[in-house]
């Protein structure tokens, strides 16, 4: 962990004073996304406060918690923390307690000839199971707050004044190099190599990568390009100026992967019905939920896939090659331990067998996952965060289209591509969750609103003086 000064651990005490102001000045929605997504941009990655027999303190678990509180202990509100699908519940039991098979499964240390990397313990299960829970509390919490379709636009909104005022410190870096970190927390979050790109620099700012800023500028661009077409139209210039300046500020981040989900997003946003968005969401889920049992069997055309990544550009096509062919190292490890994973200090990467130095680079949250919590801990994960897509998708079926609203469609979009782009890079973050809770809501509350539609209409054909039991 770099060394960061005080400031660095100064902000990460004070955001729960800020959540509590937020949530003192703002509704609960906009409360939640604030602290949130404010978190994500103003705080400092990587770093952690680290106390005893506790899990870290870091940006995410912070925003997170802080959320939580004010909900409990300023607003006096309670939140369901089961899904009302059985599905759902069983998702989440996976997703925070399969870290205990996980530890009895890794009690063995592993030598190397000059080091050695540590057997799991059973404190190691509890830590686990208490960070994926805090990870999980966006999605409880937006279930309940931003189940609506005014709550589905209060995000979009959001991340259009995010991206507004994110793009500053942005294009600033794109031009002078990401310094922005060093210069305020003491230290440079990555390897600077890493910031150079096509001729010029990637913006870090706050987040731990440039990917991570670029799709970050992606989702806000997204939501300008679908609260334009909603409108109303008297406000559509401004809005065409406001989403033309974050493309630009997308193509500044130097990030080949987002700038092909925008050229994909854009006509889907523009020109696809409502339903049809919702429906091609969960196609793309479906794809991703599938893609590591397809790349075990061997049944994604690599070649094909790297041959034309070549023939586009041959830098990224060697970095996409880079990236696959450790895909397929780490894949090979990980089947080893295949039902619960290798667990936690790295002990799922492959190492020089000399120095015990990790050795690979793994990129893809989904490979990052499913070596240290194999399947389990995989399906618990993405099942989570598909689910409440496959959800909608169903009601976006079954329903009239009008139910499903543009804002709540276009949320669902973004959330779909933020998966797709776990496969490639580890880009899931706290506002993944609070997108992913938030949809679920919507679905669960457009499948009540169904079924007693439903039971109504039948109640209404009875003959008088019958019931139903």
């Amino acid at each position: 962990m770099p060394v960061a000064n005080p400031l660095a651990y100064l902000m990460l005490c004070l955001w729960p004073v800020a959540s509590w102001i937020l949530f003192t000045k703002l509704d609960p929605a906009r409360a939640l996304i604030w602290t949130i997504l404010g978190a994500y941009m103003l705080l400092p990655p990587v770093i952690a406060i680290d106390l005893p027999m506790v899990p870290d303190f870091n940006k995410y678990s912070i925003a997170n918690l802080s959320a939580a509180a004010a909900v409990l202990f300023l607003l006096g509100e309670r939140f369901d923390i089961w899904p009302k699908s059985r599905l759902g519940q069983g998702f989440l039991v996976i997703f925070t307690l399969s870290p205990i098979a996980t530890v009895l499964t890794n009690t063995d240390a592993i030598y190397f000839f000059q080091a050695a990397l540590p057997a799991m313990r059973i404190y190691d299960s509890l830590a686990v199971s208490a960070t994926q829970f805090i990870a999980l509390l966006p999605f409880l919490l937006a279930r309940k707050f931003l189940a609506t379709d005014e709550g589905m636009r209060a995000i979009l909104v959001a991340l259009v004044i995010a991206g507004l005022i994110y793009s500053v410190p942005m294009l600033w870096e794109a031009r002078m190099s990401p310094q922005l970190n060093l210069r305020i927390y003491g230290f440079f979050q990555h390897d600077f190599s890493q910031a150079i790109r096509f001729g010029g620099f990637r913006p870090f700012v706050f987040m731990p990568h440039g990917l991570w800023v670029a799709f970050f500028a992606l989702m806000c661009f997204v939501a300008a390009v679908a609260l334009f077409r909603v409108g109303p139209a008297p406000e559509r210039p401004r809005q065409l100026v406001i989403l033309l300046y974050l493309a630009v500020v997308l193509l500044f981040c130097r990030s080949a992967g987002p700038v092909v989900y925008a050229m994909a997003l854009v006509p889907l946003v523009l020109f696809v019905s409502r339903r049809w968005q919702v429906l091609i969401s969960a196609a793309l889920v479906a794809v991703v939920i599938g893609y590591p049992l397809l790349r075990g069997l061997h049944l994604v055309p690599v070649d094909d896939l790297l041959n034309l990544a070549l023939s586009v550009n041959e830098e990224r096509g060697r970095s996409l090659e880079f990236r696959l062919r450790n895909e397929e190292l780490l894949l090979a490890r990980a089947e080893e331990r295949p039902l619960f994973g290798w667990g936690l200090y790295g002990r799922g990467l492959l190492h020089d067998p000399v120095t015990g130095r990790i050795s690979i680079i793994a990129d893809g949250g989904w490979i990052i996952v499913l070596g240290a919590f194999g399947w389990f801990g995989y399906i618990g994960l993405f099942g989570l965060l598909a689910l409440p897509v496959a959800l909608l998708a169903r009601e976006a079926l079954r329903q009239d289209k009008a139910a499903i609203s543009p804002y709540t469609a276009a949320v669902c979009l973004l959330l779909a591509f933020n998966l797709v782009d776990l496969l490639p890079n580890d880009t899931h973050i706290p506002f993944t969750w609070l997108m992913a809770g938030a949809i679920l809501g919507r679905a669960e509350a457009l499948r009540a609103a169904y079924d007693a539609q439903r039971k109504a209409a039948f109640e209404a054909r009875l003959p008088a003086g019958r019931t139903v039991l």
